[in-house]
């Protein structure tokens, strides 16, 4: 999953909708008075991110752009500052009840993390497969809704407002430069392409219509299809987007390929990881805080990653064996690759297969929801193929998250540009981490929480979110799912897979591994494609700590249950841990280990 806001793990996803059996009651009138004013601070926090505004559905500010500017980020960072001090002056968490302390101890760690973000802001690469060169379109087309003429208008302010934003994002990427802090040459290069094929077609050139272009359109074509503008407001809502997109955006995009066209030579062809960077260690150590929160030490991941290595290729030892595979486990993971029957045909009818096997398998489980949880989501699920212009072989499949009310689904995306990178034993395991029970059940949920302060139902962790997906894949296995022995080498593969992240992503920027060592160490130990292998290292360097998020999540909720299961003996009840686990929104590992052993004690 890929979290659609880059503030080194807090996020925002999804909004708040009423919902009477999740409403938590306060313990008293200063709880009350704490989350009063803890959604006035949210709805303040809001006001200065127009992009998140519209991701809740909401169409305030729907003309403009979130700025990211130096001035605009330190003037955030002092708004944060500002409200834990006051909620401080007015609140003693001593005598707040157990929720409360819990919102009020997850506030002050907002600002915890936004000053680690602040300061190393300008480590993070600018136009990497995260850069805002291709997350303002993909904005634009998925979340930013036309219902009205004035809706229509704000896409096209919103089209001029691209320009300005991509200078500030090249400011930036020209500043880091300066400090020696550069992407390695193949994220440049990724980069390059990407602008191009975002300034290539109608309104740029003769060809066909652009993504965004055709997206522009579509929206104006809907508002005269609904009667709402007539045919000469339509053709001037589309000329207005094609100015923007000519006048303000494409000269800003030529400018960002030519400074990676002139700076690419300066990028190293053998990419080097966070260490080599300047201060690169201590950078590394706050990355994997932001994105475990935990004080996990990159030696200590490194530990735990070649330990689940060890046993998950146990596992897959006894699975290979039932399938019936003689040879060794590393002939099996080639067999794996090079089978063509793992795969899908390399054309829309075999593209098409592959999401219908998606949705298939999503349908199967959502029926089989009530058996393990006890509260569902409101909020509809789809799977998509991901736009051409962001589309890359091998890239990970990823969640977007639907509007609160309902008038946008969540999103599972596959990237299918290459198919022998996507292939057919890991569909199962994909489809529950990203839709049900994963991503989409989980943050849905949480945007329909009550009584609680809203901000809870918008930050999201790393270490829980993607924590959380990793295990409902094995919580599959567990309700019977994977009944194909390939499909359930898959989840085996999915899993090693994140454990190969833990001694990966350390090796490369606690140890120096460079990106053939990376390479070698995946591919003895994963039956991934060679294609998934090498787009997944590169995502590593480019995304230090991120990759380590998953694991370190699982385990955590995996030795809660296990503790949980233990204290209660016949008491245990799946359905109540589940819905406990998701019941408070995401929450930072150590708070989630306090809320289960306080439900333990209560149950005992």
């Amino acid at each position: 999953m890929r979290l659609s806001r880059r503030d080194f793990g807090l996020g925002v996803a999804g909004a708040a909708a009423a919902s009477s059996a999740w409403a938590v009651v306060p313990a008293s009138d200063l709880d009350a008075a704490l989350t009063a004013y803890l959604d006035d601070a949210f709805e303040a926090e809001l006001a200065l991110d127009p992009e998140q505004l519209t991701r809740l559905g909401r169409k305030t500010a729907n003309d403009r752009l979130t700025d990211q500017g130096e001035a605009a980020q330190a003037a955030r960072l002092d708004w944060r500052r500002k409200s834990v001090a006051e909620m401080k002056r007015r609140f003693d968490p001593a005598k707040l009840g157990e929720d409360a302390r819990t919102s009020y101890d997850i506030w002050v760690l907002a600002l915890v993390r936004a000053e680690a973000a602040y300061r190393w802001r300008g480590h993070g690469y600018v136009f990497d497969r995260n850069g805002a060169h291709t997350g303002l379109p993909n904005f634009m087309i998925n979340a930013h809704r036309v219902d009205s003429a004035a809706d229509m208008a704000g896409y096209v302010a919103r089209l001029a407002a691209i320009g300005p934003a991509m200078e500030v994002e090249l400011a930036k990427a020209q500043a880091a430069a300066k400090a020696g802090v550069r992407a390695p040459r193949f994220a440049y290069d990724q980069a390059a392409s990407e602008v191009r094929r975002l300034t290539t077609g109608a309104p740029f050139d003769g060809g066909p219509d652009g993504a965004l272009f055709a997206d522009a359109k579509a929206k104006a074509a809907s508002l005269r299809g609904s009667g709402k503008i007539d045919a000469a407001r339509e053709q001037a809502f589309v000329a207005g987007a094609a100015s923007a997109m000519t006048g303000s955006m494409k000269p800003a995009y030529d400018r960002v390929g030519a400074w990676l066209a002139a700076d690419r030579g300066n990028a190293s062809a053998s990419p080097r990881g966070a260490g080599a960077l300047p201060d690169g260690a201590a950078y590394y150590q706050a990355m994997l805080r932001q994105q475990t929160t935990t004080d996990m030490t990159a030696d200590q991941i490194h530990a735990l990653g070649l330990s689940e290595v060890a046993r998950i290729r146990a596992e897959m030892e006894g699975l290979k064996a039932k399938i019936g595979f003689s040879g060794t486990l590393e002939a099996f993971f080639v067999e794996l690759r090079t089978n063509d029957r793992f795969y899908v045909s390399n054309d829309e009818a075999g593209r098409a297969k592959y999401l219908a096997l998606a949705q298939g398998y999503l349908a199967e489980m959502k029926a089989r929801l009530p058996e393990m949880f006890g509260r569902l989501p409101k909020s509809d699920l789809v799977v998509r193929r991901v736009e051409a212009f962001r589309e890359e072989p091998g890239g990970a499949a990823h969640y977007a998250t639907g509007a609160p009310d309902g008038s946008r689904p969540g999103v599972f995306y596959v990237h299918l540009a290459d198919v022998r990178a996507t292939p057919l034993y890991e569909i199962e395991g994909t489809a529950y981490h990203e839709g049900w029970p994963g991503h989409h059940l989980q943050l849905s949920l949480a945007a329909e929480l009550t009584g609680l302060p809203v901000f809870r139902t918008q930050y999201t962790y790393g270490a829980y979110v993607e924590g959380w997906g990793l295990y409902v894949e094995r919580l599959a296995k567990e309700m019977g799912f994977y009944a194909d022995p390939v499909s359930d080498f898959g989840r085996l593969g999915r899993e090693i897979w994140r454990a190969i992240r833990l001694v990966v992503d350390t090796g490369i920027h606690a140890k120096g591994w460079s990106e053939d060592q990376a390479t070698a160490f995946y591919a003895a130990n994963s039956p991934q494609p060679v294609g998934k292998i090498a787009s997944e290292i590169r995502r590593y360097f480019v995304m230090p700590g991120q990759a380590t998020s998953y694991m370190v999540g699982q385990a955590k909720i995996l030795a809660l249950r296990a503790e949980a299961r233990g204290a209660l003996g016949g008491k245990y009840d799946q359905r109540g841990f589940h819905d406990l686990v998701l019941g408070a929104g995401s929450l930072p590992l150590p708070v989630l280990e306090t809320r289960v052993r306080r439900w333990v004690k209560a149950q005992a």
